[in-house]
């Protein structure tokens, strides 16, 4: 058996028969964090242990004595977030009795801790975006717990706590929306963090209607059009099969043989209707830019206040998630995509974002929403809706029909807010 870099023989079970050396453990965090930036650019089907290995003058072999393969590594990296994410919900529940204390508590602490990540004093995490990808029962349970510690921080007042499936919704939206928060905290400086929580923690404390603000009613739009992929087309089953498998396993999950095999078809079909992968990725993309304009300018078309306009968009988009077979792309997915072509299609989102920003901006001006830091809600509200796509995993209750009243409505009138009628 040959020997290892550790000078000791190389099994399954070495490392695991005795007490792990002081040498062993500081390896062994070194892989983990060198996976941990492979990870979140590329996913779980994208990282190589030659890449994690190379990035720490490794070889692959001195990488597979402490992970077998790349799937337990990535296993490690995840099991490390979630255990870091526990412990600023711990932080939170330690900051008070009530549901503002506790949620101003875990924010404060994670913008602490993304600060201290910033400036080098502690280890970057791996994002969720792969957890049910692996397949792996503990990770998958250790998910879970960390999900019903995060909820256990929003009880609702003692006079009318909120019910299982507003917690459920509420949960989600809260973890939706810090997890989305690396997308835009990069772009301040680390010693602005304690702004941006501030900024942050009020929308989802009293969210964005202005105080006394009704509820607007509203029609939800049809979004979909015959002879689009939303539509149901048969011309745009790969378009289909190619947005579940990227919301599933991000763009190197989303193979030509996965995608074909999804659709049992042959690899000569997919290039009958696809010039190239890429082509097809930036196809999904585009469609679900085009389905989220559409919805703003139905709303805009019908008119109202700014919150009208802004919550009928958002409701018909998460309508929209939920009612079809086809939601929209997690823009999540937008981190593994090849460098060549991210810029654009992280462009085109941006400007959803903006026309977002400035509707919040039209909202502010005619007193329907409350003053609020119109970059960082315009980003809240994308979370929001790109969350919705995962809804059904934790509140099956809230169906496309109920979504508008129990997760929109409680994200525009605040996670603290009374659970709607």
């Amino acid at each position: 058996m040959a020997a290892n870099s550790e000078g000791a023989a190389a099994s399954p079970d070495g490392p695991a028969a005795r007490k792990p050396t002081r040498r062993y453990e500081a390896r062994r965090n070194a892989i983990v964090a060198s996976a941990v930036e492979v990870l979140n650019r590329k996913g779980v089907r994208g990282m190589t242990l030659g890449e994690v290995a190379a990035r720490l003058d490794l070889v692959p072999t001195a990488v597979v004595y402490y992970f077998r393969n790349k799937e337990e590594l990535a296993v490690a990296c995840l099991q490390r977030a979630i255990d870091r994410f526990d412990a600023l919900i711990a932080a939170g529940q330690a900051s008070g009795a009530d549901d503002r204390a506790r949620l101003r508590g875990f924010i404060g602490a994670y913008f602490d801790f993304k600060r201290r990540v910033a400036l080098g004093e502690a280890e970057q995490i791996a994002v969720f975006n792969d957890v049910r990808a692996l397949n792996a029962r503990p990770l998958g349970e250790a998910f879970v717990d960390m999900f019903r510690h995060a909820r256990d921080l929003l009880e609702g007042p003692a006079a009318a706590p909120l019910a299982r499936t507003d917690r459920n919704a509420r949960a989600h939206l809260l973890l939706s929306e810090v997890l989305w928060s690396v997308v835009w905290i990069t772009r301040s400086e680390p010693g602005d963090y304690d702004r941006l929580a501030s900024r942050m923690l009020s929308v989802l404390e009293d969210g964005l209607a202005a105080p006394g603000a009704a509820w607007p009613g509203f029609e939800i739009p049809r979004l979909a059009r015959e002879g689009d992929p939303s539509a149901g087309a048969s011309a745009e089953l790969f378009l289909r099969a190619a947005t579940d498998l990227i919301n599933q396993e991000g763009y190197h999950g989303a193979s030509v043989e996965r995608i074909s095999a999804r659709l049992q078809v042959s690899k000569g079909a997919f290039y009958h209707h696809n010039a190239t992968k890429d082509e097809l990725v930036v196809a999904c993309f585009e469609r679900t830019c085009q389905i989220m304009w559409r919805a703003i300018r139905a709303a805009e078309a019908e008119g109202g206040s700014g919150l009208k306009v802004l919550a009928q968009a958002s409701a018909a988009l998460v309508h929209f998630q939920l009612d079809g077979d086809l939601p929209l792309l997690r823009l999540s997915a937008l981190t593994t995509v090849p460098e060549a072509i991210q810029p654009d299609l992280m462009a085109q989102f941006d400007r959803v974002s903006h026309r977002f920003a400035s509707i919040i901006c039209d909202g502010i001006a005619d007193g329907s929403v409350r003053p609020v830091d119109v970059n960082i809600a315009a980003q809240m509200v994308t979370a929001m809706i790109n969350a919705a796509a995962e809804l059904h995993l934790w509140a099956p209750d809230i169906t496309a029909a109920t979504a508008a009243s129990h997760y929109v409505r409680a994200f525009f009138e605040g996670l603290l807010s009374p659970a709607a009628a």
